[in-house]
């Protein structure tokens, strides 16, 4: 399973055996849910070959999707269904186009999704998000040969990210209209080149419909059970993950290059977490990495650039060049298996221009088990490089 596929499949497996256990635990325990999308977007003109330099020769400004979603919502009668009683949890698949098959193709989508309420706007009209995360097949990657000016794709699987807020409809007990805003990014994370990413912004409009009773039937019934009050507490995170990246290169006075190989990443982080309410963790991270590339550019071993960069050979750099230690202030959304934690660091212990710097993060945990969940994530620097996927596991202390 080569590491795009490992992408999807952390939190998607996850997925498919509590959708599984969900549909033979009986209905009372779930509501099921089915729903459809379209999605118009506006390309970010990031590059060059998105402005009409491909064979084309016409502007790439614009995508659409088509979605099939299932989901679930716990039941009124269970703890989750008490604490959660918007939130629903389910997979997605979508297909999607950019207007030029022959060198971007039409890659589909499989992922798995959440939203929820974040507000009331009138007794049928609610403000929601939703966010999908899995991965896009069926991309036409860049080839010297057969596909050279698409420098923007390297290749055929990326990873697909999704958020969208939208006003919420009810039209029925059992059937809501959805429409808003939504922003998109295709990435594969470094694992290969070229990796420019692709991003989308744009609008969305699609049904959803609640099988086998209402929707909101849980409302009315989210005092019946006799929940203890929520203590606030700290619990603690610990995580160890990996990933392997490509390297590209911008020596001093040379022509940028892409180092023959892959490389290997390793990364532990302890995160402190104050849980405010069942909602929402904030905190500090500790975070330390070890990246096999970092700094490379400055131990080059030829004597001359050679014209193939699969004879570039490289002195390896000593340990303080390639580890890095930061801190981070985190803050994550809990909900249903799902919880999104967002962070903003720096480095303090580090040497070299490749970790000296302000980093990003990205990360779904996925819950295996109240102290032991999945952890998949990805790394920027300076709000916009893509540095390394970090995929992994992590174990929770003191979890309440």
């Amino acid at each position: 399973m080569n590491i795009n596929k490992t992408l999807l499949a952390t939190p998607l497996l996850t997925m498919l055996s509590l959708t599984c256990l969900s549909a033979s635990n009986t209905s009372h325990k779930v509501t099921h849910m089915l729903g459809v999308d379209f999605r118009p977007s506006y390309v970010f003109p990031t590059h060059d070959f998105f402005r009409g330099a491909n064979t084309a020769g016409k502007k790439i400004n614009q995508s659409l999707s088509g979605h099939l979603k299932y989901g679930f919502k716990f039941s009124p009668n269970t703890k989750m269904g008490s604490l959660y009683p918007y939130a629903v949890q389910g997979i997605g698949v979508a297909y999607n186009t950019f207007f030029n098959s022959k060198e971007v193709g039409n890659p589909v989508a499989v992922y798995v999704f959440q939203s929820s309420k974040i507000a009331n706007i009138t007794q049928k009209l609610s403000l929601d998000y939703e966010w999908n995360f899995g991965a896009s097949f069926g991309w036409k990657k860049f080839d010297a040969i057969d596909n050279p000016q698409n420098v923007i794709v390297g290749s055929k699987i990326n990873a697909y990210i999704n958020l969208d807020f939208l006003l919420n409809w009810h039209i029925s007990s059992s059937t809501n209209l959805l429409a808003g805003i939504g922003v998109t990014h295709y990435s594969n994370g470094n694992t290969k080149y070229p990796n420019f990413g692709v991003n989308t912004i744009g609008g969305s409009i699609g049904i959803t419909h609640f099988l086998g009773g209402s929707e909101n039937k849980s409302d009315g019934h989210v005092r019946s059970l006799s929940l203890q009050p929520f203590r606030r507490h700290i619990s603690y995170d610990l995580i160890v993950y990996g990933a392997i990246r490509k390297k590209g290169l911008f020596p001093e006075g040379e022509h940028p290059v892409l180092a023959p190989g892959s490389f290997g990443i390793i990364g532990l982080n302890f995160n402190p977490l104050y849980n405010v309410n069942q909602y929402f963790r904030t905190g500090l991270s500790l975070d330390m990495q070890y990246d096999e590339s970092a700094n490379i550019v400055h131990h080059i071993a030829n004597e001359n650039m050679p014209s193939d960069p699969n004879e570039l050979q490289f002195y390896r750099p000593n340990f303080r060049e390639q580890f890095s230690a930061g801190l981070s202030v985190r803050a994550e959304i809990v909900m249903p298996i799902f919880s999104i934690n967002v962070g903003i660091g720096k480095n303090f212990l580090c040497k070299g221009a490749d970790t000296n710097d302000f980093y990003q993060t990205f990360v779904l945990k996925t819950n295996i088990t109240k102290h032991i969940f999945l952890h998949t994530g990805y790394q920027l620097y300076r709000f916009k490089d893509p540095n390394n996927l970090m995929l992994g596991f992590g174990v929770r202390f003191n979890a309440r």
